[in-house]
């Protein structure tokens, strides 16, 4: 997975990218956007950062704005009411989804929910949110922790049970993240239920019935709106991971006829066209994605493109402006992007690094498969093969189908150590 779009989060996504400052490229100033939250009253609701290029006009920002400010306005006359506030927590959640901003709305929820917390420090919903923001944030453990907190206040609840799917997943304990899936869709069969139980069926290797259920999440998404595009997104991915690319095209291009400005789709669109060795076509959508919703994972692709033509030349340079960039992101306060810099050095063959990164993630969860299979992959590479089996025995512990990693397990199984 990349840092964006996680597979496993609806409300929230790891992008990069902010405007209202003047920073370069897509990392912001964190002291500089700390303080222009920590100056304000910290009850207080901050602004929207105004949108920018085609999604500036979608018809719902308007109606978003005038929402924010009617909540503001009420929130004012009555500052001790929760409920008002959480609505407007739940506007800043979708709205850093649809544009990237999440530097900055990480910040602000975050502000919002602290504030709901003071006035309610049990209130269910901020801790439910609040956990899911510590999910975006690759804080899986602390997640966690939030998330056991809001069961205890309310048990019911089938919201919580997919913040503990998605934090147990992380952290490798596959077992009670099904249970957390069997209970949650016990409670209410959804879009959500469904989409974490085909990423459980997709880790333990059931392809088939991880599209099966990825399908049922699309239907029952409310038509065109972002969360059914993300599954239907989603849907592509495990289609162009099988190789069945029409089914993945045609995937991403009804997103597209739905949302045009929905980047991730150009992104799996500009994967179709690579396969085709249609490279200036590919570099077009992922300029076009980029344009519209910068991220790191839209410069990475473009590398892959690169490599891919055997431009090598180009494709060094944007692995390494990449890296430049997560490098940065990671010295974020509360933020972590080990994993995602682990398979970036790994791309580059820069070994050492890729280890350091590696080591750091497995130190926090070491019973992931993902961490594993990339330290597998490490260790073959720096010639220590009995460690590389070690790491992939566990990669291999669920019965994934990963091509990538069915591709490794050869290689390693057949080297002499």
């Amino acid at each position: 997975m990349k840092i964006s779009f996680n597979r496993y989060t609806l409300l929230f996504s790891i992008l990069c990218s902010l405007s209202i400052f003047s920073f370069t490229g897509c990392q912001p100033n964190e002291k500089k956007l700390q303080q222009y939250i920590s100056e304000q009253n910290p009850m207080d609701i901050p602004d929207l950062i105004e949108r920018k290029g085609v999604l500036a006009n979608a018809t719902e920002w308007t109606k978003t704005k005038e929402k924010v400010a009617e909540l503001k306005g009420k929130i004012a006359k009555k500052p001790e009411d929760t409920k008002l506030r959480l609505q407007a927590a739940t506007i800043f959640i979708t709205e850093q989804r649809i544009t990237g901003e999440h530097h900055f709305y990480y910040a602000a929820i975050e502000k919002i929910l602290n504030g709901v917390l003071s006035l309610d420090p049990n209130n269910f919903e901020a801790k439910v949110y609040k956990a899911s923001l510590r999910m975006s944030q690759h804080q899986f453990a602390d997640a966690k922790k939030l998330a056991e907190e809001a069961k205890a206040i309310n048990p019911n609840n089938a919201y919580v049970y997919g913040i503990l799917v998605d934090a147990n997943v992380e952290l490798g304990n596959y077992a009670e993240a099904v249970a957390a899936s069997d209970k949650m869709q016990a409670l209410k069969p959804s879009l959500e239920a469904y989409s974490r139980a085909s990423y459980l069926r997709e880790i333990y290797g059931d392809y088939k019935g991880s599209i099966d259920a990825m399908k049922l999440a699309v239907t029952a998404g409310l038509p065109g709106s972002e969360p059914q595009c993300w599954s239907r997104n989603i849907l592509g991915d495990l289609f162009y991971n099988v190789g069945n690319y029409k089914e993945a095209q045609a995937a991403y291009e009804e997103n597209l006829i739905l949302r045009p400005s929905y980047a991730p789709s150009m992104a799996g669109l500009a994967k179709i066209e690579t396969q085709k060795k249609n490279y200036t076509r590919a570099l077009e959508l992922l300029d076009s994605a980029n344009n519209i919703m910068q991220q790191n994972s839209f410069v990475e692709q473009k590398a892959d493109v690169y490599a891919a033509m055997g431009d090598t030349v180009k494709a060094a340079a944007q692995y390494k402006d990449v890296q430049k960039l997560l490098v940065l992101d990671a010295a974020t306060p509360g933020h972590s992007v080990s994993l995602e810099l682990t398979r970036s050095f790994i791309k580059t063959n820069q070994w050492d690094s890729a280890h350091k990164y590696g080591m750091m993630e497995y130190n926090v969860r070491p019973k992931n498969i993902d961490v594993n299979n990339e330290l597998a992959w490490i260790a073959y590479n720096q010639k220590e093969i009995a460690k590389a089996k070690e790491y992939l025995k566990t990669a291999l512990s669920t019965g994934s189908k990963n091509p990538e990693l069915l591709k490794r397990a050869t290689a390693i199984n057949n080297a002499k150590s």
